[in-house]
């Protein structure tokens, strides 16, 4: 790890602990000597980075300090021009929008090196685009953010049509499809329900605030493997 990306490193551990950090494990997580983060320590404070404590106690930093925006490495440059080009292959219109403006803010605001990591179209996301769905599936994005019911007319894979009231907790994006997770209050237990089987989507005026953690844990604690299909 060059000394640039290790003094980041160093930064973003400090920020995110809640209690004094060893130079022993900082080492260990970054793979490096304590030596070297004994001297990374010095040349933070030297840059007058606000980190207090010593040999033997660990150090902590002080509260208010905030990186510069959009330091990134090579490589974690690399993972968002990837997830960015797979987030084009889905059929949520909204979110590729939103990866196309990230995409540009992110070209406009970084160094010309990660810049170039950019721009050199050496990474791709292939296979099938997802057909659209008959409805936006931004209003389940936004339903699941806001703890918020939604009606559905959904036809299953037999083509039997019902009407459904969930409670929309994640969503999984396929290449073909998504699936959307929710406590459907007709059969009373969690089930996945494919965006291309849904007839229409409304948001309904009632919430179920409070309520969305509890019903992920209790899809999260019944995997076996992910759902592909209601």
């Amino acid at each position: 790890m060059r000394k640039a990306s290790r003094l980041f490193e160093i930064i973003q551990i400090l920020r995110l602990a809640r209690k004094p950090m060893t130079a022993a494990t900082m080492a260990e997580t970054l793979e490096v000597t304590v030596r070297s983060i004994y001297r990374d320590i010095a040349a933070l404070q030297a840059m007058r980075v606000p980190i207090e404590g010593g040999r033997g106690i660990g150090y902590i930093m002080r509260p208010g300090f905030d990186l510069p925006p959009l330091m990134f490495s090579i490589e974690e440059m690399e993972a968002i021009v990837l997830s960015l080009a797979l987030l084009e292959r889905t059929a949520d219109e909204e979110l590729k929008q939103a990866a196309r403006r990230v995409n540009r803010k992110i070209s406009g605001a970084v160094p010309a090196p990660l810049r170039q990591a950019m721009d050199n179209k050496a990474l791709y996301a292939w296979g099938s685009i997802a057909q659209p769905a008959g409805f936006d599936l931004a209003i389940v994005r936004r339903a699941i953010r806001d703890e918020r019911k939604l009606m559905l007319g959904y036809r299953d894979e037999l083509g039997r049509a019902s009407e459904r009231t969930i409670r929309p907790v994640a969503l999984i994006y396929y290449s073909q499809t998504a699936n959307i997770v929710a406590w459907c209050e007709l059969r009373q237990a969690i089930r996945n329900f494919r965006s291309d089987r849904v007839e229409h989507c409304a948001t309904a005026e009632d919430f179920f605030k409070g309520d969305g953690d509890r019903l992920r844990e209790l899809w999260t604690s019944g995997w076996t493997e992910k759902p592909i299909a209601v």
